[in-house]
């Protein structure tokens, strides 16, 4: 069992930066940061392989958002740069079960707000 805790949301104007962290109790394998807006579908943002050397992206943050983990600190990180208001949501990190390869381990979530 992995347990995950974001921090790091907030408010920012558009144009503005975050940092979104996500610390893990444990060994965790691949991991990704996914979003929810008001009235819409969860969506995958960002995902990265369990030693940091493979990411991908959504298509509509590439260029913009950056996925890195620390494993000596077991922290996963979403750096997000040139928000939009379209990037308001409330962002959840997720953890893959090595058995079933899903995202099975979820965090709280934290919200983001970015004011147009």
């Amino acid at each position: 069992q992995v347990q995950l805790v974001e921090s790091g949301g907030g408010l920012v104007q558009a144009g503005g930066s975050l940092r979104l962290s996500c610390v893990a109790s444990g060994r965790a394998f691949g991991m990704a940061w996914f979003r929810q807006a008001p009235g819409k579908e969860r969506e995958f943002v960002a995902g990265v392989s369990w030693n940091g050397g493979s990411t991908n992206y959504v298509d509509s943050v590439k260029g913009r958002f950056t996925i890195s983990r620390d494993n000596v600190k077991n922290t996963v990180y979403l750096q997000m740069n040139s928000l939009k208001a379209e990037d308001t949501a409330v962002y959840y990190c997720a953890a893959l079960r090595p058995l079933s390869g899903q995202y099975e381990y979820w965090g709280q979530g934290t919200q983001v707000t970015v004011s147009s």
